[in-house]
């Protein structure tokens, strides 16, 4: 196998920068350039050397075979960050033979290949890179430290159980079998169609931690909903007007709320109206906001053409700074007053919603455990036959098996490595 390497950090100035080397030739190639490595994981302080020339002066880190990130042997120069330094360094790893510059996600992808991660960690470890709220760092922490492959290895011991019990049946049949295995099976398999169909359930509440909601502001022209949302982004995001029909275009801004990641939605002001540009920008308002997760009806209590609240949607009373003696949730995109209660509601509201997700946080996830449920449907129908097709209900088992070992990459995921690896830098 190639010896591979590459920058681990991110490109331009920078106070540090790790230079990671994995593959069989990694010590040599780290022993070239500062002559004797440090004991494998002790940090030791080296000069590098190429051409009779001072590089730097690195931290250098060491890692045996089968004690790296990688499974393979790992060499980490920590230089200092400029971009001549990284450049020289790279060029004398370059010059060495047997080295390559490592493809995107290729050190990660070793991981895999070496057993070290398997894939639903591997998508954990991608997720966590990407992660900008503390929800996603909480959800993507507990993927890479590999609670999918433990729910999995519990689920496949249940199910080569019940496997056994039949498989049992099948090498006994031409003599009689002291005792019936058959609500043992059953019972197993029960328990694992009520477990995999709630983590199924989950993945939804999961998705949206990680892709995170959209919240829709709707009401009507000089509403107040480009000043609100200007409010919340703590900045000019949209242009506000007295001039009712301003907004056309949705306008989103990104934030957090209580760890999740939430953008508000700026739509048009619903309205009858003759003007096409405007009811354009009201037909793309409507789309956006019946899309939503969550709708905000600021509104001063007059109904809006072609929407209605329904379940979670919140009634505000917007421009609260002009009103007196006001009830229920109240807004001024204006001074503020109100925002940090709506904030606060808005985020019980999605809180809620996502206490459902568990192990299981991707669509390729559920779609796994879906062909398990099936197929552990199909052996239950076979084993409650009256003739109890056992040698079919044994098979539909190995399929629920192999379904599952899919989702940790096990079996039958070649044509997702590509995808999922390209979504990763070049040093990871």
């Amino acid at each position: 196998m190639d010896t591979i390497y590459a920058l681990a950090t991110a490109r331009g100035r920078a106070g540090l920068a790790v230079v990671r080397i994995s593959g069989p030739a990694a010590f040599a190639a780290g022993s070239a350039l500062c002559g004797t490595l440090p004991v494998a994981r002790r940090a030791g302080l080296r000069r590098l050397m190429w051409g009779g020339e001072l590089l730097d002066e690195a931290l250098v880190l060491s890692f045996a075979e089968g004690a790296s990130f990688t499974g393979e042997a790992v060499v980490e120069l920590h230089c200092h960050g400029g971009p001549a330094v990284v450049g020289a360094v790279l060029r004398a790893l370059a010059d060495q033979p047997g080295l390559r510059l490592a493809e995107p996600g290729e050190f990660t992808r070793r991981a895999l290949e070496n057993g070290v991660l398997d894939l639903a960690q591997v998508e954990g470890l991608a997720d966590l890179i990407d992660a900008e709220t503390e929800a996603q760092r909480r959800q993507a922490v507990r993927v890479l430290s590999g609670s999918v492959g433990q729910k999995v290895e519990g689920w496949r011991r249940d199910l080569i159980r019940a496997g056994a019990l039949l498989e049992a049946t099948i090498d006994f049949a031409d003599e009689e079998v002291p005792v019936d295995v058959s609500p043992e099976v059953l019972a197993l398999i029960d328990g694992l169609m009520a477990d995999l169909g709630r983590e199924a359930a989950g993945v939804a509440a999961a998705e949206r931690i990680r892709d995170g909601f959209e919240v829709a502001i709707v009401g009507a022209p000089n509403a107040g909903k480009s000043t609100l949302l200007n409010q919340l982004a703590g900045r000019e995001a949209a242009i506000t007007s007295e001039i009712a029909g301003t907004t056309r275009d949705v306008i989103e801004v990104r934030m957090e709320i209580a760890g999740l990641p939430v953008t508000f939605l700026d739509t048009a002001g619903l309205r009858d109206t003759a003007d096409p540009l405007e009811q354009a920008g009201i037909e793309r308002a409507l789309a956006r906001a019946r899309a939503a997760d969550l709708r905000l009806f600021l509104t001063d209590g007059s109904p809006l053409p072609g929407l209605d609240p329904e379940g979670d949607d919140l009634v505000v009373l917007g421009k609260s700074d002009t009103r007196s003696g006001v009830d229920g949730l109240a807004v001024s995109g204006k001074t503020g007053a109100g925002v940090p209660e709506l904030l606060a509601r808005i985020g019980e509201i999605l809180g809620e919603r996502v206490g459902s997700a568990g192990a299981l946080v991707r669509e390729r996830h559920r779609v796994a455990v879906t062909r398990a449920i099936a197929a552990l449907a199909e052996s239950r129908a076979e084993v409650v036959r009256p003739d109890s097709r056992v040698e079919l209900a044994a098979e539909h088992l190995r399929q629920a098996v192999r379904a599952l070992d899919a989702l940790v990459g096990r079996v039958d995921v070649d044509d997702l490595l590509g995808e999922i690896f390209a979504s990763f830098c070049i040093g990871k």
